[in-house]
């Protein structure tokens, strides 16, 4: 299988989708002519035309709000925000329209739309271009959430997600566009949203995680396996919904649970499976369910020395682990 990295997975996933189907368009800030900031349309504009590959201003609010309306007369928008950052204007198209819409039309009505953005620190990006904004939409019925982590679940997902009549939103580690690398099909296949995947299978506990911190978190299980300790690595890959089952399962398999994500820590994806493994597999702990995630403060710092404090890294993890087999 062809080696590709995260973007060119989303690039291909995109291409294909809209050269099988007349109805997926794609709406954003510089996607046409510039081929996208980080060049995921490249080409799309001259292949396309303007009528489905379509610079947007600098409003999102109404590019959300433009792609619910195509949504709901039987299109299949894909709405990218160049950065998540940027998503707020949109929230309430994203949370108070979209997500609502099936339930409130008695299920007469879909909302068939992706609205992709890239998320998350470690580029030095500052305060308005790092921001990992997921636990604000996985909080809301209504939503589909993704945070794939491989060019290979980056693919399988955006197909399946362009393909649902569920709103999707769909984040995308920057960090991961070109610094991942993975195999990849060239025949066609995609992956069930809402499941997650065991990246590494273990014994001795279980680290549960998504996006850039998966590729941190199988560091440290390679690490600590020459110590002898057996780490299962869970990529959560969607969480909304949260593949509960297999969350479970792990815990129950090795008795201790970390969980790893970038955002912080308070009310975050952490917290809600923390809430789920102590609802459903508290009687097979052997020790206290811990969570590594970014610190209490508003937004990613720029300085690199406080970025750098501010992203979970290796380093923190194995101190996790080592507190958490001390039980």
């Amino acid at each position: 299988m062809p080696e590709i990295n995260v973007i060119e997975a989303v690039r291909q996933a995109m291409y294909e989708e809209m050269t099988r189907d007349p109805e997926v368009f794609l709406i954003g800030e510089d996607v046409g002519k510039r081929g996208g900031v980080f060049l995921a349309s490249e080409g799309f504009l001259e292949t396309f035309g303007p009528d489905r590959v379509i610079d947007a201003p600098l409003a999102e609010d109404s590019i959300a709000g433009v792609s619910i309306g195509a949504a709901m007369r039987g299109m299949r928008p894909i709405a990218e925000m160049q950065f998540a950052d940027f998503v707020w204007p949109a929230v309430n198209q994203i949370i108070g329209e979209a997500a609502r819409v099936h339930y409130g039309t008695n299920g007469q009505v879909n909302v068939p739309l992706v609205i992709r953005s890239p998320y998350g620190g470690g580029v030095r990006g500052g305060l308005y271009h790092s921001q990992s904004p997921e636990a604000y939409f996985a909080h809301t019925p209504g939503l589909k959430v993704i945070c794939p982590a491989t060019p290979y679940d980056a693919k399988g997902l955006l197909k399946s997600a362009i393909r649902d009549n569920d709103p999707v939103v769909f984040f995308e580690h920057k960090r991961t566009y070109r610094a991942v690398k993975g195999e990849v099909p060239e025949e066609e296949y995609f992956l069930p949203i809402g499941k997650g995947e065991i990246k590494k299978n273990g014994a001795h506990l279980s680290i549960i995680t998504y996006g850039l911190m998966l590729h941190y978190c199988l560091e440290v299980a390679e690490i600590l396996l020459s110590e002898g300790i057996d780490i299962e690595v869970l990529d959560l890959r969607t969480l909304r919904p949260l593949d509960q089952e297999l969350i479970v399962s792990s815990v129950k398999k090795t008795g201790r649970a970390i969980i790893v994500h970038e955002d912080t820590k308070a009310l975050g994806v952490g917290a809600e499976v923390s809430a789920i493994i102590a609802e459903q597999a508290f009687d097979f702990l052997d020790a206290p369910v811990l969570r590594i995630a970014g610190p209490e403060v508003p937004a990613m710092p720029f300085a690199t020395s406080l970025e750098d404090i501010f992203m979970p890294n290796t380093e923190r993890i194995i101190q996790a682990v080592t507190q958490t087999m001390a039980y």
